[in-house]
């Protein structure tokens, strides 16, 4: 298909922009980019008056299951939340159930401009179910839990459907789908387990998923647990950073694990407005860049959060570093773009994709600047970061293909995934 975006203001990856442009896509790339009237023949010419052009946004940690348990277990802090509310609730799911979770999580994504996400659960199959029916992209991980340092890789079922999962899923439905491997912390996993999973993501060219130092609690058990080893240099010493790591929250890190997640070419994924609500802390942004981190942005699970709203993420991870440095200037709203964006698809492996240039896959979103919220836009990076929000976003693009647009889903039938969703939690739903 041929789709030509005529008169059209473009916000690149970087924050750079351009207005009254012109950019086609044909069949899933981005064909052209110009100042000029782009002629040919189309299958759809979209007007672009009071339209922002943007590279598709990345969700890079996320439990998009997780949505069943919205607003469930609310103000606690992380230990307690998981202990007496999520896990337990947890136990009673059905492959069914994560489908169902999973497919609902999406389509919000969609509609907020989400084009990819980085998932780390279990019945992982049936989240590629949803991915694969939905058009979206996604980067899925069967997350491994372990507590028995003499448990073999033959031996751990996880991770023999890690295995299994890769065999049928990583690079299916041309490439949209990919498989990574997931530990899911430090303190649910062994020194065996981190060695046999990094080796065998590192031989086969796959991501790891991780949680790490979310909480100062879990960092500190941490230290003692590991005679005298941070949980991010645990995973060092046990050779996880061979592969390429994305992790998640990196609240209470100290400044040698900095040193080490830089060295390591690590990913870290900025979750701010989860860290906030389950009083897990603020991670420190600046620190992180000025030790050349490479910086992501997630949303966790909509229970703890409880949106999956990239947007929200990367106008809080900004009013965040501004107001625990008290320096204004620092970092300008195309360092958070960025993030949002061309970071996102190289964290997961997505090298032709993140960015507004010819040859690039066209996962594009526009935003209706024409709402009372949006209006006047000045400079269209910090219209983007500081007035524009998810609910302005009108048309999400993956791959070339409209799956999203004012309201209307391409492959999902909204209202009878909501109905089949409100039957799914009462099975398990307790107060």
């Amino acid at each position: 298909m041929k789709i030509l975006f005529d008169n059209i203001n473009i916000l690149f990856e970087d924050g750079r922009e351009m207005r009254n442009a012109y950019l086609s896509v044909e069949d899933d790339i981005i064909k052209e980019i110009s100042d000029k009237k782009i002629i040919g023949d189309f299958d759809r010419i979209i007007n672009g008056e009071n339209k922002l052009l943007c590279p598709g946004l990345y969700n890079c940690h996320a439990h998009s299951p997780m949505s069943l348990f919205r607003g469930y277990g609310e103000n606690l802090p992380l230990d307690r939340w998981l202990n007496e509310k999520i896990w337990p609730a947890e136990d009673k799911l059905m492959e069914d159930d994560v489908y169902m979770g999973s497919m609902l999580s999406i389509a919000e994504m969609l509609k907020n401009g989400i084009v990819s996400f980085s998932d780390m659960y279990f019945f992982s199959e049936a989240t590629a179910k949803a991915v694969a029916e939905s058009g979206i992209k996604a980067n899925i991980a069967r997350c491994i839990t372990e507590f028995d340092e003499n448990i073999t890789a033959d031996q751990d079922k996880r991770f023999q459907e890690g295995l299994e999962l890769v065999e049928k899923y990583h690079k299916a439905f041309d490439g949209r789908i990919l498989i990574d491997m997931s530990i899911h912390a430090e303190y649910t996993t062994t020194a065996s387990t981190c060695k046999y999973v990094s080796d065998y993501a590192s031989e086969n060219g796959l991501n790891i998923q991780i949680h790490l130092s979310e909480t100062a609690k879990e960092h500190k058990e941490g230290i003692e647990r590991r005679g005298g080893l941070t949980p991010t240099e645990f995973f060092y010493e046990n050779g996880l950073f061979r592969a390429p790591v994305v992790a998640a929250h990196c609240v209470h890190v100290t400044d040698n694990d900095i040193k080490i997640l830089a060295k390591s070419h690590a990913f870290v994924a900025h979750n701010p407005v989860s860290n906030l609500k389950l009083g897990s802390g603020i991670m420190n942004l600046t620190k992180m860049l000025d030790n050349d981190v490479t910086v992501v942005l997630g949303t966790d699970g909509s229970a703890s959060n409880n949106t999956l709203d990239i947007m929200k993420e990367a106008y809080i991870a900004s009013l965040l570093q501004k107001g625990t440095t008290g320096d204004t200037s620092k970092l300008d709203s195309g360092v958070f773009i960025k993030m949002a964006t061309e970071n996102g698809a190289i964290s997961q492996g997505r090298a032709d994709s993140g960015k507004i240039a010819a040859g690039y896959k066209a996962d594009l979103i526009l935003i209706d600047l024409n709402s009372l919220n949006t209006l006047p836009y000045f400079d269209l990076k910090d219209t983007f970061l500081f007035a524009a929000n998810s609910s302005n976003v009108c048309l999400t693009m993956v791959n070339g293909e409209i799956l999203y647009e004012n309201g209307a889903f391409s492959y999902i039938d909204i209202e009878k995934l909501k109905y089949d969703f409100s039957q799914t939690i009462k099975r398990f739903y307790t107060k």
